[in-house]
């Protein structure tokens, strides 16, 4: 039997230098999986590189001024690396700029005009001696990391090849693939903290309020807030199906008629006026009412129309202020039903727990997949996956091909699942309603 204290045989392999890049938004313990990557790389006698602010500095990259150190990117030594795991914010910045803005079908590859910032970014990589890319991001850098990938294979068989990991990032928790991304339990903490803060400031003033969450395609992040922050109602893109569903046609700005299912304002609010009145019942004339950004892709196409969005075609949430759309139509509503006014504040939450002091188990699932990383590459020699843990941080390696749709190349948002036991824990422990 061999001893348990020895630390792992070292592998062969031909990496001289790695590359880890950070793109899209911040995540608690984002420090955390850079570390423990680059420390593992550095252990095995392999130079480390933190390309800064994600894809910004490669997608312009020009020959004849090349990359330079501390502007463009940073020797990861042991030193720098000191103590750096609980560290927050992010030691190498990021961003959302994105190579593969142009590429939506395989085919785009062989167009060198859309895939000239793949080229580009591959060369600048390439002009700094990198072996190995490690990608950490949320599904829009996925996608990214899966095109920068296919893009290598239409270059020539003699041009050298740079393997791709990614590590999965978001505290939306929308990730196919792993059941719980670094950074969601502290944001999570962070939140159903502030969220409990309000409720002593509602109940003081008998009053509500409508507290908006991240959380662009599902659910996770505002559950788990309003569950942890003992919030009177949740509402996320999960809820609005069925009769919470209208269809509107409009106009689009080429004017051509467009028809899409939206939500029914109207029905949401008259929803969450039942929850008000239900929990007066029971001597409760306050109380905070979460709701998931995301929500916003859902209002009218009047509301939305003017929004400007970013490089992956996300409208910008933070200019659609969906808590006043809600905040306005929940005090209408309630003096309608009760001929008496109640007042309700709306607030948008989430920008602040992005960078939040990391719970402990963030620290450790993040340091699992930076781990993770190195035998991916080093370990298990393999190209174009996904780091994933399950269990007792037991490590898997998902294919990029199994996450990413071979033909629209789109990642599947992971929404929570109607009907499920979190689904329903949240409903448990809320005040029943009868519809």
């Amino acid at each position: 039997m061999s001893n348990t204290l020895n630390p792992p045989p070292k592998q062969q392999h031909d990496f001289k230098r790695v590359a880890i890049l950070f793109a899209g938004g911040p995540a608690p313990a984002a420090n955390a999986v850079i570390s423990a990557a680059a420390a593992s790389f550095l252990k095995a006698g392999v130079e480390v590189v933190g390309i800064k602010n994600g894809y910004s500095n490669l997608i312009d990259f020009c020959p004849d001024s090349g990359l330079h150190e501390s502007e463009q990117y940073i020797n990861l030594s042991h030193k720098f690396l000191s103590r750096s795991r609980n560290k927050q914010g992010i030691l190498i910045g990021t961003a959302r700029a994105n190579p593969g803005k142009q590429i939506h079908s395989p085919a785009d590859l062989q167009n060198p005009e859309k895939a000239l910032p793949l080229q580009k970014t591959y060369h600048a990589l390439r002009s700094i001696g990198v072996d190995a890319l490690i990608s950490i991001g949320g599904d829009d850098t996925l996608k990214t990391a899966n095109k920068f990938k296919l893009f290598q294979e239409t270059l020539p068989e003699d041009e050298k090849r740079i393997p791709v990991v990614h590590l999965p990032k978001t505290i939306d928790n929308d990730y196919h693939g792993i059941d719980f991304t670094f950074g969601y339990f502290t944001a999570v903490e962070f939140l159903g903290s502030e969220i409990r803060n309000l409720i002593h400031d509602a109940e003081a003033c008998n009053a509500y309020f409508v507290a908006e969450t991240m959380g662009r395609s599902a659910g996770w992040l505002a559950y788990g807030a309003a569950i942890a922050g003992e919030a009177s109602l949740v509402i996320s893109v999960e809820d609005i199906i069925g009769d919470y569903l209208t269809e509107e046609t409009y106009n689009d700005t080429a004017g051509n008629a467009v028809s899409r299912n939206v939500m029914d304002i109207q029905r949401v609010v008259g929803r969450i006026v039942k929850q008000m009145l239900a929990r007066e019942e029971e001597g409760k004339e306050f109380g905070v009412i979460v709701l998931a950004e995301g929500l916003a892709e859902l209002l009218p196409f009047e509301l939305i129309k003017d929004a400007p969005r970013d490089d992956h075609g996300h409208i910008s949430i933070s200019d659609v202020n969906l808590c006043e759309v809600f905040t306005k139509a929940i005090e209408t509503e309630f003096q309608a039903a009760t001929g008496r006014s109640r007042k309700v504040k709306g607030l948008q939450l989430g920008y602040e727990s992005r960078c939040a002091k990391p719970h402990a188990f963030d620290v450790m699932l993040g340091s699992q997949l930076g781990v993770g990383a190195y035998r991916a590459l080093v370990e298990e020699q393999l190209d174009g996956v996904m780091v994933t843990v399950s269990g007792q941080l037991d490590l898997h390696y998902e294919p990029f091909e199994n996450l990413v749709d071979p033909e629209t190349l789109v990642t599947r948002v992971r929404h929570i699942e109607p009907g499920s036991d979190f689904h329903f824990l949240a409903r448990f422990l809320e005040t029943h309603v009868n519809e």
